[in-house]
């Protein structure tokens, strides 16, 4: 895997927020959610947002969560967390 980014989508203009949270912030979110990790929707490792901030970041591991900010008119800003799996 090349450490070149040579397509970002995580750029266009369709593509929502994606963060990768840190252990302590994920541990603060599925405190004040009062969930656990396996209760989160889930995000392949495969997906290309994943692709592109593992090109960022690093590997990222399984179980990892990630952060979605979709901004949009009618919900204004709508955040979603992911836990990242296999595949």
């Amino acid at each position: 895997m090349s450490d070149v980014i040579e397509f970002n989508v995580l750029e266009h203009e369709l593509v929502p927020e994606h963060h990768l949270l840190s252990e302590e912030e994920a541990q603060k979110v599925l405190t004040e959610l009062r969930i656990t990790r396996d209760q989160l929707p889930k995000i392949r490792k495969s997906d290309a947002c994943v692709q592109v901030l593992e090109k960022i970041h690093g590997p990222i591991e399984e179980g990892r969560i990630i952060k979605i900010v979709r901004k949009s008119s009618t919900a204004e800003i709508f955040v979603a967390y992911r836990m990242v799996i296999r595949g």
